[in-house]
């Protein structure tokens, strides 16, 4: 049977997706063939606003709808405290657990010879920049604990100490115990990333 080519351009796309394999993508694909018109076309004009209604903030790196985004433009949160993250989905799971208080880094990745992923083409530099002017008292280190992020962090805070500035004392601590090594901070439970924010230690 010839699929037509409507249908096979749409299975190719949802397979670029990650976590989408060929069988999933035909079932997503033959599902939204019996989806009324008009909501295909809502998905479309979201999928299609999807960057245009979004954009990097500039002190952060966390994906918004404005620049400064919510959080480094809140005057509540603690600006001294920075939490750097992997990605933008781990600062949704830690805003859901409710206990940080601070402000965030997103590095949008880690380090991953592997997959050619070096320093220069994530966010540390703006990072270390950021932290240059002495404003930060503390830099939390919230990588996943796999061999990727523990290797960032160990770049980050050699990075941090060189660049250290004369008189200015800065904390450089680890998130603590109760999150297993090789997980993702995304899928952690809000009690488990409350321990792991309480528990914090010098690194």
């Amino acid at each position: 049977m010839r699929v037509p080519k409507a249908v096979q351009r749409l299975i190719e796309s949802f397979e670029k997706l990650p976590g989408v394999g060929p069988k999933s993508a035909q079932r997503l694909t033959f599902y939204l063939l019996h989806v009324p018109q008009e909501h295909l076309e809502a998905f479309a004009e979201s999928l299609s606003n999807l960057k245009k209604g979004t954009v990097l903030c500039s002190i952060c790196k966390n994906v918004a709808e404005g620049d400064p985004c919510s959080v480094c433009g809140d005057p509540h949160r603690d600006q001294e405290q920075i939490m750097v993250v992997e990605q933008p989905l781990d600062v949704l799971a830690l805003e859901r657990a409710g206990k940080y208080k601070g402000v965030y880094h997103v590095l949008h990745g880690s380090i991953n010879p592997l997959e050619n992923i070096g320093p220069d083409e994530i966010f540390i530099r703006e990072l270390i920049n950021r932290v240059q002017d002495g404003s930060a008292g503390e830099v939390i280190l919230a990588t996943n604990p796999t061999m990727e992020g523990e290797a960032t962090a160990m770049y980050i805070k050699k990075q941090l100490e060189q660049q250290a500035t004369n008189g200015h004392q800065l904390k450089i601590t680890r998130l603590g115990l109760g999150l297993p090594t090789g997980a993702d901070l995304e899928y952690a439970d809000e009690r488990t990333l409350t321990q792991s924010i309480e528990g914090r230690r010098d690194f």
